[in-house]
């Protein structure tokens, strides 16, 4: 069968590949099509389509954007973005990045001041991103003995209510998805139990759908069997079409394989065709 992975990060945002290094282990991996989906920037987008050019595996150019909804994060990708359309994502994010530059400085001040041997340079030197998120810190914390892994990072230290990490302000995810729509792209909700569950996800969806989402995210790398079903459920119910992906990072998420996640995540084909614009 046919295979994709349409969720993956280079160093563009918290990925430690290049965009045509993912595009050179898609192929070593037998994939049929691949996605960058960097967060909220499409600057790896030019490197990963050219290199797309010269490969067998069909690439697709994405950005997977932070977006608020209620007061809850909800991630919404955007997957077959025209060429014409990179810098309107860039334009679209730059408040964004801008809310983004002040939280890490507020968050690198307060653990430098609760004693954590950080700085801001540290964890920008480890993106070629505009900004660095809580990934990089983590990774900081993690080299320097803080914590034993990235994940522990994140449920202790970087976790939002523990004193040192505020939050940006983010774009409004019924918004973006109206966004996406309008450049032709289309519009797929990422990792829907991240943030949202029962009741809260059913009214996400169907305000979503509303205002044009296409897909939702039915495989991904720590989904179970029920989680898949669940997904699937939800896509029948509200209409949506299905997606899926690894969310692979590379160095920065060792576990997490392009194109398998864990080991027995598999995407079909089939639903990247379904997405085409």
């Amino acid at each position: 069968m046919k295979t994709c992975d349409l969720h993956t990060h280079s160093h563009y945002s918290d990925g430690s590949l290049s965009p045509a290094e993912i595009v050179a282990l898609a192929e070593e991996c037998g994939l049929s099509a691949v996605a960058l989906t960097d967060h909220n920037t499409a600057k790896g987008l030019s490197e990963f389509m050219a290199a797309g050019e010269k490969s067998r595996v069909m690439t697709v150019a994405g950005c997977e954007f932070s977006t608020e909804h209620d007061g809850t994060e909800v991630h919404i990708v955007g997957l077959f973005l025209p060429p014409e359309c990179w810098g309107d994502v860039e334009e679209y994010t730059k408040q964004l990045l801008l809310a983004k530059k002040k939280s890490n400085v507020s968050l690198i001040d307060a653990l430098s001041g609760a004693g954590y041997d950080i700085t801001y340079e540290e964890a920008a030197a480890l993106t070629d991103a505009d900004e660095f998120n809580r990934a990089h810190v983590a990774r900081v914390l993690l080299a320097k003995g803080y914590v034993k892994s990235t994940k522990e990072a994140f449920e202790s230290i970087l976790k939002e209510g523990a004193g040192f990490y505020t939050p940006p302000r983010r774009p409004d995810a019924l918004e973006t998805v109206r966004f996406i729509k309008s450049l032709g792209a289309a519009a797929v909700m990422a990792h829907p139990f991240l943030n949202l569950k029962g009741d809260a996800l059913s009214g996400f969806l169907e305000a979503a759908r509303m205002a044009g989402l296409d897909a939702i995210e039915t495989r991904y790398s720590d989904f179970d069997e029920a989680e898949t079903a669940e997904t699937e459920r939800l896509a029948e119910k509200f209409g949506l079409k299905e997606s899926g992906g690894s969310d692979f990072h590379g160095a920065a998420k060792p576990e997490i394989h392009l194109g398998t996640g864990r080991g027995t995540l598999c995407v079909p084909f089939r639903f990247c065709e379904g997405l085409v614009r």
